[in-house]
């Protein structure tokens, strides 16, 4: 009970749902009501903004193999064994949630496990000259990525990243190795969680008037104020009262300002990109459907039969377990290669939580590992 008194609130992202962004309480909004709660948004997001601590920092040293439009991708360990790309959440804040803090990051993780190299997708934030980038072209990226890498490699997809990689195993499935789906919604109708309902009852409409003030970007700041606008008492009052009783506790100030910098720190996204996985992935769920198409090819989920481990978390409520764990039924990998894990905590946790980290991942790099993504060194 005493360590947990000494962690530091994170937001209330579970129940904010930071990947179907904003906002529950616009549900019965009509159109001017709308557009008064934008404006509220953009005040706050501009209060907001001028109060940022410092852009978030990557905890293990690594270099830029490549430079991207859309990404920085980021090599960890030596360049000896297979490869294993961490594809990290595209949905409004910094990738270094992959490498968040040294003793509190997965790549370190996965190091520690017995994988040589390892990569991370540094998505790279929309400019106004990305605002028509789609779903397809972060997917040419990362075929160029394993490109690099010699072709294949073994893919850990993080929320938004799981299902980015479960569309490239199956618009290329002789390149995934071995495919991990940690906390990503596939099968976006499953279970009965507050994402489910925000998708198929807020308009379509609402989303593209957010683009349209962002110059066609969905801009962080917007995202951010929208999910602090949800729980108003514990982000402007809550979190500050803990902050002044741990004031002398220096371990506890730390960890505040390293959340802070990644959670303070938003990044915009493309409005193109955005538009397509709220309507095509969220409300009409196509991916589970086999009607989505990428890259010129509808993709068939069967076409997977790679080994797949799926990660879910007991008290996600932003991914609930049965929208990951269904991918079991919808791709072709024999069930036999397929691992089912569900772990104790929320959706961030996942990631970066201390005790996942300790329990799950370490089993999960060595079921990589047996499967060719250890080290030659």
């Amino acid at each position: 009970m005493a360590e947990r008194k000494l962690q530091p609130k994170a937001p209330a992202q579970e129940h904010s749902v930071p990947w179907f962004w904003p906002f529950a309480a616009a549900i019965e909004l009509q159109e001017e009501g709308m557009k008064l709660y934008r404006q509220n948004l953009e005040f706050v997001a501009e209060a907001e903004e001028l109060a940022a601590p410092p852009e978030p920092q990557w905890a293990t040293p690594n270099r830029v193999l490549l430079d991207l439009d859309s990404m920085r991708l980021r090599e960890f360990g030596s360049s000896a064994g297979e490869p294993v790309l961490v594809d990290a959440p595209y949905a409004g804040h910094s990738s270094s949630i992959a490498d968040y803090a040294k003793g509190q990051s997965l790549v370190e993780t996965l190091l520690g496990a017995g994988l040589g190299r390892v990569l991370v997708t540094d998505w790279k934030p929309a400019s106004a000259q990305m605002r028509d980038f789609d779903i397809d072209k972060y997917l040419a990226e990362i075929n160029v990525a394993l490109d690099e890498l010699g072709g294949a490699a073994h893919l850990v997809g993080l929320c938004q990243g799981g299902w980015m990689s479960a569309m490239f195993a199956a618009r290329f499935p002789r390149k995934v190795k071995s495919l991990v789906l940690a906390g990503a919604p596939i099968d976006t109708d499953a279970g009965d969680g507050p994402i489910k309902k925000i998708a198929h009852t807020l308009p379509t409409s609402f989303y593209e008037e957010l683009v349209r003030a962002g110059g066609g970007r969905m801009l962080g700041k917007f995202m951010l104020a929208g999910w602090k606008s949800m729980n108003p008492e514990q982000q402007y009052v809550d979190k500050y009262l803990d902050l002044y009783r741990h004031i002398e506790d220096k371990c506890y100030i730390k960890r505040t300002e390293q959340f802070e910098r990644w959670y303070e720190n938003p990044i915009d996204l493309p409005g193109r990109y955005y538009m397509q996985a709220i309507q095509l992935l969220f409300k009409e769920n196509r991916l589970a459907k086999g009607e989505f198409v990428a890259l010129g090819r509808k993709l068939d989920l069967k076409a997977i039969r790679s080994p797949l481990y799926l990660l879910a978390g007991e008290g996600d409520a932003i991914t609930t377990k049965e929208q990951v764990f269904n991918a079991a039924a919808l791709v072709g990998t024999p069930r036999g290669d397929i691992v089912h894990r569900l772990v104790p905590g929320g959706h961030i946790g996942l990631f970066m939580g201390t005790r996942t980290l300790a329990e799950a991942w370490p089993e999960i790099g060595r079921w990589i590992a047996a499967r060719g993504g250890r080290s030659k060194s």
